[in-house]
């Protein structure tokens, strides 16, 4: 008789499972930086003055293309490894909530958002009549830290977190947390742009502050490039997450926040505001979307007691959708007129109702338990939330995304 062994697995085992929950997007950055760094030490190429981020350049030469190329080179090693460290957990925690297409177009917004701070901060500081200084028309930045440090602003926001750790050692309140990392580093490492990293905070607080709703395309937008022939095969990776209704080929969960108004995401409270995230169902309706944050999650209540009030909407809407079917395909159903047939569509919407709130009830029920597990095991009771939320209520990969955020 075999002794029954549990094994560890090896780290690349471990490494191949780690790879394997990066979503679509935030896996592409990485691949692409990484190539790009690879390429540049095996050419020999070094001239990064001709690809960077010049505010001089830019402004005197229309050199535009200089926005999108500086973010993708990097000046070492050390640079583009921990820049895509830091992106990892970020990106994967972003494109869960927003969705893969949701998240490159994110991406590209703080490109050019950070781009025009800079340039306009460079100009004011380099033309104004009190004290005019030159110095940083003539930085040359590169790196896709400055979007990270836009990232940090919005996950943030959107964790409603009061503190945050910063490298372990102390806590900070979360307003200052941004600002708390910039000084740091500055102070820490060497050759860093500080005017970069500020124009990221800035364009990560704009966004979370709702400045840039004018510029965000709405759900059709996404919708014709998920459902485009083109991008088929991209939507079929298992890592690809869609931000707007169609069927999920990967295992990753996708999520959305919906609501009527944007006081929670600007007054930091979005994630306070869900109580639980129920598990992915084949069809999902949504009657309003936050501009920022759509996609195919439910909007449910912001407290557990208010599940049968949160219920409500989605019940009248499989009323609805029962009504539409019998009306719309005359044909397959005898034809019934007076009472009766209002009678025979109530019991059957009626039947509908039950059944819906009794999954909801079951499926909120199996939430409860799994939250109540983990709190039990020691995690803080929103973050257990978050993470269980994050995790489509799969308890194991809370434990793995609790454990990652305390690591």
């Amino acid at each position: 008789m075999r002794p029954n062994i549990v094994t560890e697995a090896g780290l690349p085992t471990r490494l191949n499972q780690w790879w394997a929950g990066v979503p679509f997007i935030t896996s592409g950055v990485v691949i692409v930086c990484l190539a790009i760094y690879l390429v540049c030490l095996l050419i020999g190429y070094d001239s990064f003055y001709e690809i960077c981020f010049l505010p001089s350049k830019v402004v005197s030469g229309f050199q535009v293309y200089r926005i999108y190329t500086a973010v993708l080179f990097h000046g070492s090693l050390l640079h583009v490894v921990f820049n895509m460290l830091a992106l990892v957990p970020l990106g994967t925690e972003l494109e869960r909530i927003m969705g893969s297409v949701r998240l490159l177009y994110l991406i590209f917004l703080l490109t050019t958002s950070n781009a025009v701070f800079h340039l306009i901060i460079a100009l004011v500081v380099g033309h104004n009549p009190i004290s005019s200084t030159l110095y940083l028309m003539q930085e040359c930045a590169i790196g896709f830290s400055g979007i990270l440090f836009s990232f940090i602003v919005i996950e943030t926001n959107l964790s409603g977190a009061q503190s945050r750790s910063v490298f372990g050692l102390f806590n900070v309140p979360s307003k200052l947390y941004p600002f708390i990392l910039l000084v740091l580093i500055q102070l820490l490492a060497t050759n860093v742009s500080l005017l970069g990293h500020l124009c990221g905070i800035l364009s990560g607080f704009a966004y979370t502050y709702g400045l840039f709703n004018c510029l965000l395309p709405g759900s059709s937008f996404y919708s014709s490039i998920e459902s485009s022939s083109l991008l088929s095969t991209c939507i079929r990776r298992p890592g690809f997450i869609l931000c707007t209704g169609g069927t999920t080929y990967g295992n990753l969960p996708t999520h959305s926040y919906t609501n009527g108004t944007s006081s929670g995401i600007i007054s930091g409270s979005l994630w306070r505001n869900l109580s639980s995230w129920m598990p992915r169902r084949e069809t999902t309706v949504q009657s309003t979307q936050d501009p920022r944050f759509p996609g195919r999650g439910r909007t449910l209540a912001s407290t557990h007691n208010q599940s049968a009030s949160a219920a409500e909407p989605d019940m009248g809407l499989q009323t609805r959708l029962l009504d539409d079917s019998v009306t719309s395909h005359p044909s397959e159903t005898p034809l019934m007129t007076g009472p009766r047939a209002s009678d025979a569509r109530n019991l059957t919407g009626d039947t509908q109702v039950a059944a819906s709130l009794a999954a909801y009830t079951q499926a909120t029920d199996s939430f409860d338990e799994e939250l109540k597990k983990l709190v039990a095991m020691g995690f803080e009771k929103t973050q257990a939330e978050v993470a269980l939320a994050a995790a489509d209520g799969d308890p194991n990969v809370a434990i793995e995304i609790l454990m990652s955020q305390e690591g």
